[in-house]
């Protein structure tokens, strides 16, 4: 082989990665032309409302300019770690979110693994558990505060059949959780049975019908062949309906306002109230920042958690 066939072969070969490294870098400046436009759209509704609340909570706030002022440090966030109203509306979403979660995810996966079955006007049944979900928060608030009116709601009324009630189902500050529990239940379960519904046809069928010839019966089934398989899925539906969750804001609103008492007033609720009543936005803002960095730690022990089920199943 002579010297000047390696030259052409090295010069041959160097071409090629040069064109290999223009397509590399085509290919990669025209993912990035598909992705700044949203990109774009986060950082402007996203990204600056964030960091424009997280001034306010470091200043004070001008209501003549509606702007953030002097810059006052870790004032705002010592008053709102002093105020026992903001511990008690975090505790409040605590109990909601203890109770509702759980409850939501058992019904949603439950009812999935019912509907899944062969039976007829099953169908019928899976468009009708949507209609919860295309009703709005107020709506659906409004709606349940005249089902569970003390005096002329339906509620009562089936109640009194079986010779219980009446009850006040808003005068009561338990019974008035139970209420906001419920009314998210009935309007957030039909998310969850239609995330559940698709991960059980996407089960493997070889796995039923084993069983099914192993004389498995449906709760033998139910428990130790369809939750194994779902554990992954089941613990993401926690992680999403968790994110969903921590917002609640709109059924209060509708239902209870916060009462009686301060017995239903989420945390959300309260940074409303702080903010656009009493006109305390500076500190609002830092409430806002903590209960930002608190969901934010615990999405990720969430979805560290999530992680390891997947792992283990």
């Amino acid at each position: 082989m002579t010297t000047e066939t390696v030259s052409r072969r090295d010069a041959a070969g160097g071409g090629a990665a040069r064109h290999a490294r223009r397509h590399a870098l085509a290919d990669l400046l025209t993912r990035w032309s598909f992705l700044m436009p949203s990109m774009l759209v986060l950082v402007v509704m996203l990204a600056y409302p964030i960091f424009y609340t997280i001034e306010i909570s470091f200043s004070s706030f001008d209501l003549a300019s509606f702007s953030a002022d002097q810059w006052v440090g870790w004032e705002n966030y010592r008053e709102v770690i002093g105020d026992y109203r903001f511990w008690e509306s975090l505790k409040v979403t605590l109990i909601y979110l203890v109770i509702a979660l759980p409850l939501q995810v058992v019904l949603g996966f439950g009812i999935a693994y019912l509907i899944n079955a062969e039976w007829w006007g099953r169908g019928i049944l899976r468009a009708l558990f949507i209609i919860p979900m295309v009703v709005a928060p107020v709506v659906a608030g409004g709606m349940w505060r005249m089902i569970l009116d003390p005096l002329w709601g339906i509620a009562n009324y089936w109640l009194g059949l079986v010779g219980l009630g009446p009850l006040d189902w808003f005068g009561d500050a338990r019974l008035a959780m139970a209420s906001v529990i419920i009314i998210d239940t009935w309007r957030w379960t039909p998310f969850i049975v239609l995330i559940a519904t698709a991960a059980l046809l996407a089960l493997p069928k070889d796995v039923f019908e084993a069983a099914k010839i192993d004389g498995a019966g449906w709760w033998s089934t139910l428990w130790s062949v369809a939750v194994p398989l779902l554990v992954p899925v089941i613990a993401a539906t926690f992680v999403i309906r968790w994110l969903g969750a921590v917002k609640m804001f709109d059924i209060v609103l509708a239902a209870t306002y916060g009462g009686p008492g301060k017995a239903t007033n989420v945390i959300n609720l309260f940074i409303y109230e702080e903010a656009f009543r009493s006109l305390r936005f500076a500190e609002s803002a830092a409430m806002a920042v903590i209960v930002l960095i608190l969901t934010m730690v615990l999405t990720g022990i969430f979805l560290r958690g999530s992680r390891k089920l997947e792992e283990l199943f």
